[in-house]
């Protein structure tokens, strides 16, 4: 069975700037965690939903793949030619993710489901 795409993320320097330029172009409502500097994002006429973040070190747009093991995936992609660049962590709870970089250096998030 394939692994959907289940979430996105947009990532920046500027939180509160990018949050106001996605809302506003694309009419998403936001729900902004304002201690963890990032906003959930629905996106509505059955897109999937994603995150708006902010990073100083951090510049990037992902999208997240459900898959049933972290570590797993994360091995696959690397003997795929991928690198390991978050190994699995916990950040709320329900909620487990891991990041690899492709062969070409973008940015790819697993997420356990």
């Amino acid at each position: 069975m394939a692994n959907p795409v289940v979430h996105f993320e947009i990532n920046g320097p500027d939180g509160p700037k990018l949050r106001s330029f996605y809302s506003s172009l694309f009419d998403w409502k936001l729900e902004v965690h304002e201690e963890m500097h990032y906003a959930s994002v629905e996106t509505g006429g059955g897109g999937i939903g994603g995150g708006i973040g902010e990073s100083a070190d951090a510049n990037y747009v992902t999208f997240y793949v459900q898959v049933p093991d972290l570590q797993a995936t994360l091995n696959q992609a690397e003997q795929l030619g991928g690198k390991t660049l978050m190994p699995p962590m916990h950040v709320m709870e329900g909620v487990d993710i891991a990041m690899f970089a492709d062969p070409d250096g973008h940015a790819i998030g697993i997420i356990k489901g």
